[in-house]
């Protein structure tokens, strides 16, 4: 059955999608990286996703995690309900199988952030990055940052049969604060046939449920990216 809300027109993705969900359910031990001892910790198992600090001490505090609630409520995955924040350049960095990057402005990373970096998106990481208010500035440095990272690969906009488009949901068109619905404009970063990083030049950052002090502040926001990135976290864990 189709939905349609003000918020988003989804479907579930395919007539397998209690199939999906089972083998998402499976996944979560194999995917959700925690650190010794795991067993002693009231949340042993449960997925952990990161909050990126990089830069000089630039991070996101207005990128909503209430998607976290929303993957729980519709799918089988437990995930831990706040992120985590994680020095790019820190070794902890590798207890997430996911982390989401944002912030405004202009940004550089050090050497030893750039390498951990590639470490972590080689070795089976995966990054949702996306500018706070839809920040230029932002955009511009996290290009050249990838860029030079990896400069034998390109950023490439995804199709809208890509899987991250169809996992939990069928997202066909999203709302966006300002202009026509559409097909949310996301570029993957591809490694070894998987794609690890998202870059959303717009925001998947959902400020609108990211506390009060949050707002998307004249930036061009899709208005309900929970969706989105509930899709993404499952490819994350899936792919």
């Amino acid at each position: 059955m189709t939905m349609t809300t003000n918020r988003i027109v989804r479907t579930p993705s395919h007539p397998w999608s209690g199939l999906l969900r089972l083998m998402l359910t499976l996944l979560v031990t194999a995917c959700a990286v925690t650190p010794l001892h795991a067993d002693d910790r009231d949340d042993a198992g449960l997925v952990r996703t990161a909050n990126l600090i990089y830069g000089e001490n630039k991070t996101s505090v207005c990128f909503s995690d209430e998607f976290l609630v929303q993957i729980q409520r519709d799918t089988f995955i437990r995930t831990e309900r706040r992120f985590s924040s994680v020095k790019l350049e820190s070794g902890e960095l590798f207890e997430f199988p996911f982390a989401v990057m944002s912030g405004e402005g202009s940004f550089t990373l050090s050497d030893v952030q750039r390498d951990n970096l590639n470490s972590y998106l080689t070795g089976g990481g995966f990054i949702v990055a996306s500018a706070g208010c839809s920040s230029e500035k932002w955009n511009e440095s996290i290009r050249n940052e990838i860029a030079t990272i990896f400069p034998d690969r390109e950023l490439t906009t995804l199709d809208a049969d890509h899987p991250v488009f169809q996992m939990v949901y069928d997202v066909r068109e999203v709302e966006y604060r300002n202009g026509d619905k559409k097909l949310p404009e996301l570029e993957g970063l591809e490694i070894d046939g998987k794609v690890v990083l998202i870059l959303s030049i717009d925001g998947l950052n959902d400020t609108a449920n990211a506390g009060p002090n949050c707002c998307c502040c004249g930036g061009n926001e899709i208005r309900n990216a929970a969706d989105v990135n509930v899709n993404l976290l499952s490819y994350a864990l899936l792919y």
